[in-house]
């Protein structure tokens, strides 16, 4: 991992034990060298997360141990060993791409060409700060509703691959921009994705498990691998488990799924 240099003094844990703090609302208080008093940010405000250098790495992968780059880029790495492609054929597009910890991963195993998406305009900044070699072009756009110049730029890619790690759920990447990122990928395409499990059960509201459901029970997505793992700690130190899956893209999702 790329080491960003620090601003920051302290990030200190509120007590959870008491608080009953879940995921999508969890937070710390943060003191940086200005001297300004400590502030609360949540885990999910990625908008103040990205414009504070080093902060992201220090939550999420030093404090949090996360682990999702490392393990989707791996099963990418895997399921490419001995088919017809190599990483250096991967044309991809990185959905939610943050600040860029995906594109470094795919870097690392040899991906040449990767475009970055995300809906914040932190993001793009943090990723140009921090990682700036990575990506080709990073558009700051709604896949819900993209500009037609937009779709068209996107489009003339071609595309092979689609990528979106820890960005999927708790409304920041719904189904339907999920299905207009997948159907810019080529027929047959690469597509890795991971995903809270809790988001793959039947009690389910976000709609992402009967889509996953029915794109792989119509073909339309082919998973070669799955795997349930240890996403990172919660602020309290206990596991959170997503599921990621790497396969193949045989068919566009229909946008009436999705609607």
């Amino acid at each position: 991992m790329h080491r960003v240099k620090s601003t920051l003094q302290s990030v200190i844990f509120p007590d959870v034990c008491e608080e009953g703090v879940s995921q999508d609302q969890e937070y710390m208080l943060i003191e940086d060298h200005g001297g300004e008093g400590k502030r609360k940010i949540r885990f999910h405000d990625y908008h103040e997360i990205y414009s504070i250098p080093g902060l992201y790495e220090h939550l999420f992968y030093e404090r949090l141990k996360c682990q999702s780059p490392q393990t989707i880029s791996k099963m990418m790495q895997e399921e490419l060993q001995g088919g017809p492609m190599d990483a250096s054929d991967l044309v991809v597009l990185d959905v939610g791409a943050g600040n860029g910890m995906v594109g470094e991963e795919l870097s690392n195993i040899g991906v040449k060409s990767i475009v970055g998406i995300d809906i914040i305009d932190e993001a793009a900044e943090a990723a140009n700060r921090d990682r700036p070699e990575i990506y080709e072009d990073y558009y700051v756009a709604d896949l819900t509703q993209l500009p037609e110049d937009t779709r068209r730029e996107l489009n003339d890619k071609q595309f092979n691959c689609m990528v979106s790690v820890s960005a999927l759920g708790f409304g920041d990447i719904p189904p339907l921009a999920f299905a207009e990122a997948y159907n810019m990928v080529s027929t047959p395409g690469l597509v890795a994705f991971n995903i809270k499990d809790e988001f793959m059960s039947t009690e389910d509201s976000s709609g992402f498990s009967r889509l996953i459901d029915r794109i792989i029970d119509a073909e339309v997505f082919e998973p070669a691998a799955q795997h349930r793992y240890m996403h990172r700690l919660s602020m309290d130190g206990s596991p959170l488990y997503y599921v990621a899956m790497v396969g193949t893209k045989n068919a566009d999702i229909p946008t009436e799924w999705v609607e």
